[in-house]
Protein backbone atom coordinates (compact mmCIF):
# COMPACT_ATOMS: atom_id res chain seq x y z
CA UNK A 1 0.00 0.00 0.00
CA UNK A 2 1.45 3.37 -1.07
CA UNK A 3 0.58 6.26 1.24
CA UNK A 4 2.61 8.83 -0.69
CA UNK A 5 1.09 11.45 -2.97
CA UNK A 6 1.26 11.02 -6.74
CA UNK A 7 3.51 13.13 -8.95
CA UNK A 8 0.49 15.18 -10.09
CA UNK A 9 -0.52 15.82 -6.49
CA UNK A 10 3.02 16.85 -5.56
CA UNK A 11 3.07 19.21 -8.54
CA UNK A 12 -0.20 20.74 -7.33
CA UNK A 13 1.45 21.32 -3.95
CA UNK A 14 4.48 22.96 -5.57
CA UNK A 15 2.31 25.33 -7.55
CA UNK A 16 0.23 26.15 -4.48
CA UNK A 17 3.41 26.94 -2.53
CA UNK A 18 4.64 29.28 -5.27
CA UNK A 19 1.28 31.04 -5.44
CA UNK A 20 1.09 31.53 -1.68
CA UNK A 21 4.72 32.63 -1.40
CA UNK A 22 3.89 35.40 -3.86
CA UNK A 23 0.42 36.35 -2.63
CA UNK A 24 0.67 35.56 1.09
CA UNK A 25 4.06 36.51 2.57
CA UNK A 26 4.14 37.21 6.34
CA UNK A 27 3.56 40.90 5.62
CA UNK A 28 0.07 40.07 4.29
CA UNK A 29 -0.70 37.99 7.38
CA UNK A 30 0.42 40.89 9.55
CA UNK A 31 -1.94 43.29 7.77
CA UNK A 32 -4.88 41.28 9.10
CA UNK A 33 -3.29 40.97 12.55
CA UNK A 34 -2.55 44.69 12.83
CA UNK A 35 -5.91 45.96 11.56
CA UNK A 36 -8.73 45.19 13.99
CA UNK A 37 -11.27 46.01 11.28
CA UNK A 38 -9.92 43.41 8.82
CA UNK A 39 -11.21 39.87 9.17
CA UNK A 40 -9.32 38.24 6.28
CA UNK A 41 -7.13 38.94 3.27
CA UNK A 42 -9.75 39.67 0.61
CA UNK A 43 -7.27 39.86 -2.27
CA UNK A 44 -5.81 36.45 -1.42
CA UNK A 45 -9.31 35.01 -1.11
CA UNK A 46 -10.17 36.21 -4.62
CA UNK A 47 -6.99 34.63 -5.91
CA UNK A 48 -7.83 31.32 -4.26
CA UNK A 49 -11.28 31.41 -5.85
CA UNK A 50 -9.72 32.08 -9.25
CA UNK A 51 -7.30 29.17 -8.75
CA UNK A 52 -10.32 26.90 -8.29
CA UNK A 53 -9.14 25.48 -4.95
CA UNK A 54 -12.59 25.71 -3.36
CA UNK A 55 -13.88 23.27 -5.96
CA UNK A 56 -11.07 20.75 -5.50
CA UNK A 57 -13.17 18.04 -3.83
CA UNK A 58 -16.53 19.14 -5.25
CA UNK A 59 -17.94 16.89 -8.03
CA UNK A 60 -17.94 18.28 -11.55
CA UNK A 61 -21.72 17.97 -11.80
CA UNK A 62 -21.92 20.42 -8.88
CA UNK A 63 -19.57 22.93 -10.46
CA UNK A 64 -16.31 21.71 -8.92
CA UNK A 65 -13.09 20.29 -10.30
CA UNK A 66 -13.95 16.74 -9.31
CA UNK A 67 -10.47 15.89 -8.06
CA UNK A 68 -10.52 14.45 -4.56
CA UNK A 69 -9.69 14.67 -0.89
CA UNK A 70 -6.00 13.90 -1.42
CA UNK A 71 -5.63 17.00 -3.56
CA UNK A 72 -7.44 19.01 -0.89
CA UNK A 73 -4.98 17.68 1.72
CA UNK A 74 -2.08 18.90 -0.43
CA UNK A 75 -3.58 22.38 -0.67
CA UNK A 76 -4.37 22.41 3.07
CA UNK A 77 -0.70 21.80 3.91
CA UNK A 78 0.41 24.78 1.83
CA UNK A 79 -2.27 27.04 3.30
CA UNK A 80 -1.07 26.07 6.76
CA UNK A 81 2.53 26.74 5.83
CA UNK A 82 1.62 30.26 4.68
CA UNK A 83 -0.72 30.91 7.66
CA UNK A 84 -3.23 32.05 5.05
CA UNK A 85 -5.72 34.46 6.69
CA UNK A 86 -8.74 33.31 4.70
CA UNK A 87 -11.95 31.37 5.48
CA UNK A 88 -10.87 28.36 3.42
CA UNK A 89 -11.09 25.77 6.21
CA UNK A 90 -14.56 26.86 7.34
CA UNK A 91 -15.84 26.78 3.77
CA UNK A 92 -14.03 23.78 2.26
CA UNK A 93 -13.50 21.48 5.26
CA UNK A 94 -16.64 22.03 7.30
CA UNK A 95 -19.44 23.59 5.24
CA UNK A 96 -18.70 21.80 1.97
CA UNK A 97 -18.20 18.41 3.59
CA UNK A 98 -21.44 18.83 5.54
CA UNK A 99 -23.37 19.48 2.34
CA UNK A 100 -21.64 16.59 0.56
CA UNK A 101 -22.41 14.19 3.41
CA UNK A 102 -25.97 15.16 4.24
CA UNK A 103 -27.39 17.36 1.50
CA UNK A 104 -30.12 16.46 -0.95
CA UNK A 105 -29.28 16.58 -4.63
CA UNK A 106 -30.98 19.95 -4.91
CA UNK A 107 -29.01 21.33 -1.95
CA UNK A 108 -25.75 20.01 -3.37
CA UNK A 109 -26.40 21.44 -6.80
CA UNK A 110 -27.23 24.88 -5.45
CA UNK A 111 -24.82 25.29 -2.54
CA UNK A 112 -21.72 23.50 -3.82
CA UNK A 113 -21.85 25.37 -7.12
CA UNK A 114 -21.84 28.65 -5.18
CA UNK A 115 -18.92 27.48 -3.05
CA UNK A 116 -16.86 26.50 -6.09
CA UNK A 117 -17.60 29.85 -7.75
CA UNK A 118 -16.62 31.79 -4.64
CA UNK A 119 -20.14 33.15 -4.21
CA UNK A 120 -20.61 31.54 -0.80
CA UNK A 121 -18.47 31.57 2.34
CA UNK A 122 -19.52 28.91 4.80
CA UNK A 123 -19.01 28.15 8.47
CA UNK A 124 -19.92 25.43 10.95
CA UNK A 125 -21.81 26.51 14.08
CA UNK A 126 -21.85 23.87 16.78
CA UNK A 127 -20.20 25.24 19.93
CA UNK A 128 -22.19 27.26 22.47
CA UNK A 129 -19.37 28.12 24.84
CA UNK A 130 -16.62 26.33 26.79
CA UNK A 131 -16.54 22.55 26.63
CA UNK A 132 -17.42 20.03 23.95
CA UNK A 133 -20.99 20.42 22.64
CA UNK A 134 -23.29 17.52 23.49
CA UNK A 135 -27.04 16.95 23.02
CA UNK A 136 -27.41 17.90 26.69
CA UNK A 137 -25.48 21.19 26.45
CA UNK A 138 -26.75 22.43 23.08
CA UNK A 139 -29.68 24.80 23.58
CA UNK A 140 -30.22 26.10 20.04
CA UNK A 141 -33.42 24.70 18.56
CA UNK A 142 -35.56 24.83 15.47
CA UNK A 143 -39.35 24.80 15.68
CA UNK A 144 -41.48 25.08 12.55
CA UNK A 145 -38.43 25.96 10.49
CA UNK A 146 -37.38 28.86 12.76
CA UNK A 147 -34.02 28.79 14.57
CA UNK A 148 -33.41 30.39 17.96
CA UNK A 149 -30.28 30.26 20.07
CA UNK A 150 -26.67 31.37 20.25
CA UNK A 151 -23.43 29.90 18.90
CA UNK A 152 -19.98 30.94 20.15
CA UNK A 153 -17.26 30.84 18.97
CA UNK A 154 -17.92 30.29 15.27
CA UNK A 155 -14.80 30.32 13.11
CA UNK A 156 -15.24 32.86 10.28
CA UNK A 157 -18.80 33.42 11.47
CA UNK A 158 -18.44 37.17 11.05
CA UNK A 159 -17.68 36.94 7.31
CA UNK A 160 -19.60 33.82 6.28
CA UNK A 161 -22.72 34.10 4.15
CA UNK A 162 -24.16 30.73 5.20
CA UNK A 163 -23.79 28.43 8.19
CA UNK A 164 -24.37 24.78 8.95
CA UNK A 165 -25.93 24.88 12.42
CA UNK A 166 -26.32 22.02 14.88
CA UNK A 167 -29.60 22.47 16.78
CA UNK A 168 -32.45 20.56 18.38
CA UNK A 169 -35.10 19.70 15.81
CA UNK A 170 -38.36 19.88 17.73
CA UNK A 171 -38.67 16.56 19.53
CA UNK A 172 -36.56 14.64 17.02
CA UNK A 173 -33.19 15.36 18.65
CA UNK A 174 -30.25 17.13 17.04
CA UNK A 175 -30.27 17.90 13.33
CA UNK A 176 -28.20 19.95 10.93
CA UNK A 177 -29.62 23.09 9.34
CA UNK A 178 -28.52 25.47 6.59
CA UNK A 179 -28.99 29.10 7.61
CA UNK A 180 -28.56 32.19 5.44
CA UNK A 181 -26.73 34.62 7.73
CA UNK A 182 -27.93 37.72 5.88
CA UNK A 183 -31.37 37.45 7.47
CA UNK A 184 -32.51 40.24 9.81
CA UNK A 185 -33.13 37.62 12.52
CA UNK A 186 -29.40 36.89 12.70
CA UNK A 187 -27.04 39.04 14.78
CA UNK A 188 -23.27 38.65 14.63
CA UNK A 189 -20.51 40.01 16.83
CA UNK A 190 -16.76 39.49 16.32
CA UNK A 191 -15.03 37.65 19.17
CA UNK A 192 -11.39 38.27 20.10
CA UNK A 193 -9.06 35.26 20.05
CA UNK A 194 -5.34 34.61 20.35
CA UNK A 195 -5.04 34.57 16.55
CA UNK A 196 -7.00 37.43 14.94
CA UNK A 197 -5.81 36.30 11.48
CA UNK A 198 -8.61 33.71 11.67
CA UNK A 199 -11.73 35.57 12.72
CA UNK A 200 -14.39 34.23 15.08
CA UNK A 201 -17.86 35.39 15.97
CA UNK A 202 -20.79 35.06 18.32
CA UNK A 203 -23.95 34.45 16.30
CA UNK A 204 -27.42 34.91 17.77
CA UNK A 205 -30.55 33.59 16.05
CA UNK A 206 -33.99 34.94 16.82
CA UNK A 207 -36.46 33.04 14.66
CA UNK A 208 -34.15 32.79 11.64
CA UNK A 209 -35.33 30.64 8.74
CA UNK A 210 -33.50 27.30 8.72
CA UNK A 211 -33.49 24.52 6.14
CA UNK A 212 -32.84 21.00 7.40
CA UNK A 213 -29.69 19.33 6.08
CA UNK A 214 -29.94 15.56 6.20
CA UNK A 215 -32.42 13.37 8.10
CA UNK A 216 -34.10 14.69 11.23
CA UNK A 217 -32.51 13.56 14.47
CA UNK A 218 -29.18 12.51 12.93
CA UNK A 219 -27.33 15.75 13.63
CA UNK A 220 -25.01 14.31 16.27
CA UNK A 221 -23.84 11.45 14.05
CA UNK A 222 -23.41 13.72 11.03
CA UNK A 223 -21.51 16.31 13.07
CA UNK A 224 -19.15 13.59 14.27
CA UNK A 225 -18.41 12.55 10.68
CA UNK A 226 -17.87 16.17 9.62
CA UNK A 227 -15.41 16.70 12.47
CA UNK A 228 -13.50 13.54 11.53
CA UNK A 229 -13.11 14.70 7.95
CA UNK A 230 -12.13 18.21 8.98
CA UNK A 231 -9.63 16.85 11.53
CA UNK A 232 -7.55 15.22 8.78
CA UNK A 233 -7.49 18.38 6.69
CA UNK A 234 -6.63 20.57 9.68
CA UNK A 235 -3.81 18.13 10.49
CA UNK A 236 -2.25 18.92 7.12
CA UNK A 237 -2.51 22.65 7.86
CA UNK A 238 -0.75 22.01 11.17
CA UNK A 239 1.99 20.03 9.46
CA UNK A 240 2.53 22.83 6.95
CA UNK A 241 2.81 25.40 9.73
CA UNK A 242 5.01 23.17 11.86
CA UNK A 243 7.40 22.44 9.00
CA UNK A 244 7.79 26.14 8.32
CA UNK A 245 8.47 26.84 12.00
CA UNK A 246 11.20 24.18 12.05
CA UNK A 247 12.74 25.68 8.90
CA UNK A 248 12.73 29.15 10.48
CA UNK A 249 14.40 27.90 13.64
CA UNK A 250 17.00 25.90 11.72
CA UNK A 251 17.88 28.81 9.44
CA UNK A 252 18.30 31.14 12.42
CA UNK A 253 20.42 28.58 14.30
CA UNK A 254 22.79 28.39 11.34
CA UNK A 255 23.01 32.17 11.03
CA UNK A 256 23.18 33.37 14.65
CA UNK A 257 26.50 33.12 16.47
CA UNK A 258 27.29 33.19 20.18
CA UNK A 259 30.74 32.92 21.74
CA UNK A 260 32.23 32.59 18.28
CA UNK A 261 30.08 29.61 17.20
CA UNK A 262 26.81 29.08 15.36
CA UNK A 263 24.16 28.49 18.01
CA UNK A 264 23.04 25.44 16.05
CA UNK A 265 26.28 23.72 17.04
CA UNK A 266 25.20 23.68 20.71
CA UNK A 267 23.33 20.59 21.89
CA UNK A 268 20.66 22.67 23.64
CA UNK A 269 19.62 24.07 20.25
CA UNK A 270 20.21 21.13 17.93
CA UNK A 271 18.27 18.77 20.19
CA UNK A 272 15.26 21.11 20.22
CA UNK A 273 15.17 21.20 16.43
CA UNK A 274 15.81 17.47 16.09
CA UNK A 275 12.94 16.69 18.45
CA UNK A 276 10.67 18.98 16.46
CA UNK A 277 11.67 17.31 13.19
CA UNK A 278 10.95 13.85 14.62
CA UNK A 279 7.52 14.95 15.83
CA UNK A 280 6.91 16.25 12.31
CA UNK A 281 7.66 12.86 10.79
CA UNK A 282 5.31 11.15 13.24
CA UNK A 283 2.60 13.70 12.45
CA UNK A 284 3.07 13.33 8.70
CA UNK A 285 2.84 9.54 8.77
CA UNK A 286 -0.39 9.72 10.79
CA UNK A 287 -1.79 12.42 8.49
CA UNK A 288 -1.02 10.34 5.40
CA UNK A 289 -2.91 7.43 6.93
CA UNK A 290 -5.78 9.80 7.68
CA UNK A 291 -5.70 11.12 4.10
CA UNK A 292 -5.99 7.60 2.74
CA UNK A 293 -8.91 6.79 5.05
CA UNK A 294 -10.59 10.08 4.16
CA UNK A 295 -10.18 9.63 0.42
CA UNK A 296 -11.45 6.04 0.53
CA UNK A 297 -14.11 6.78 3.16
CA UNK A 298 -12.63 3.75 4.92
CA UNK A 299 -14.03 2.31 8.15
CA UNK A 300 -10.67 3.16 9.76
CA UNK A 301 -11.38 6.90 9.40
CA UNK A 302 -12.41 7.54 13.05
CA UNK A 303 -9.15 6.21 14.49
CA UNK A 304 -7.04 7.56 11.60
CA UNK A 305 -8.52 11.04 11.99
CA UNK A 306 -7.98 11.00 15.75
CA UNK A 307 -4.36 9.86 15.41
CA UNK A 308 -3.66 12.51 12.76
CA UNK A 309 -5.26 15.20 14.88
CA UNK A 310 -3.31 14.29 18.04
CA UNK A 311 0.09 13.98 16.36
CA UNK A 312 -0.28 17.13 14.22
CA UNK A 313 -1.45 19.26 17.16
CA UNK A 314 1.52 18.11 19.23
CA UNK A 315 3.95 18.81 16.39
CA UNK A 316 2.75 22.30 15.48
CA UNK A 317 2.61 23.45 19.10
CA UNK A 318 6.07 22.06 19.88
CA UNK A 319 7.65 23.37 16.66
CA UNK A 320 6.20 26.87 17.09
CA UNK A 321 7.29 26.98 20.75
CA UNK A 322 10.84 25.81 20.04
CA UNK A 323 11.10 28.22 17.12
CA UNK A 324 10.56 31.07 19.58
CA UNK A 325 13.08 29.58 22.00
CA UNK A 326 15.68 29.16 19.25
CA UNK A 327 15.35 32.83 18.33
CA UNK A 328 16.02 33.72 21.98
CA UNK A 329 15.06 37.22 23.09
CA UNK A 330 14.21 38.20 19.51
CA UNK A 331 11.70 35.37 19.28
CA UNK A 332 9.31 37.03 21.72
CA UNK A 333 9.17 40.36 19.89
CA UNK A 334 6.37 41.61 17.69
CA UNK A 335 8.76 42.30 14.81
CA UNK A 336 9.88 38.67 14.40
CA UNK A 337 7.35 36.29 12.78
CA UNK A 338 7.66 33.48 15.35
CA UNK A 339 4.54 34.54 17.26
CA UNK A 340 2.43 34.26 14.09
CA UNK A 341 3.04 30.51 14.04
CA UNK A 342 2.55 30.13 17.79
CA UNK A 343 -0.80 31.91 17.57
CA UNK A 344 -1.99 29.68 14.73
CA UNK A 345 -0.73 26.55 16.48
CA UNK A 346 -2.75 27.40 19.57
CA UNK A 347 -5.85 28.19 17.53
CA UNK A 348 -5.76 25.07 15.36
CA UNK A 349 -5.07 23.03 18.48
CA UNK A 350 -8.63 23.61 19.67
CA UNK A 351 -10.48 23.92 16.37
CA UNK A 352 -12.71 20.87 15.83
CA UNK A 353 -11.98 19.81 19.40
CA UNK A 354 -8.87 19.81 21.60
CA UNK A 355 -6.34 16.93 21.54
CA UNK A 356 -7.71 15.60 24.86
CA UNK A 357 -11.06 15.01 23.18
CA UNK A 358 -9.42 13.28 20.22
CA UNK A 359 -7.39 11.05 22.53
CA UNK A 360 -10.65 9.88 24.08
CA UNK A 361 -12.07 9.30 20.60
CA UNK A 362 -8.99 7.30 19.60
CA UNK A 363 -9.30 5.07 22.65
CA UNK A 364 -12.99 4.45 21.92
CA UNK A 365 -12.24 3.69 18.26
CA UNK A 366 -9.53 1.18 19.19
CA UNK A 367 -11.75 -0.46 21.82
CA UNK A 368 -14.58 -0.77 19.31
CA UNK A 369 -12.21 -2.24 16.73
CA UNK A 370 -10.76 -4.78 19.19
CA UNK A 371 -14.23 -5.79 20.37
CA UNK A 372 -15.40 -6.56 16.81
Amino acid sequence: MNFDFSEDQKYLGEQARKFLADKCPPSEVRKVLDDAGTSHQAGLWRGIVEMGWLGTAIPEECGGLGLGMLELCVIAEELGRALAPVPFASTAYFFTEAVKLAGSQAQKSELLAKVAAGELIGCFAMSEGPGMPTPETIRARVDDGKLSGRKIPVTDGDIASHAVVVAHDGDAGLSLFIVDLSQPWVERKTVETLDPTRSHAEISFDGAEAERLGPAGEGAQLAERILERAAVLIAFEQIGGGDRAVEMGTAYAKERTAFGRQIGSYQAIKHKLADAWIKGQVARSNAYYGAWALNEDAPELPEAAAAARIAASDFFWFASKENIQTHGGMGFTWEVDCHLFYRRAQLLGVQAGAPKLWKEKLVRAIEKKNAA
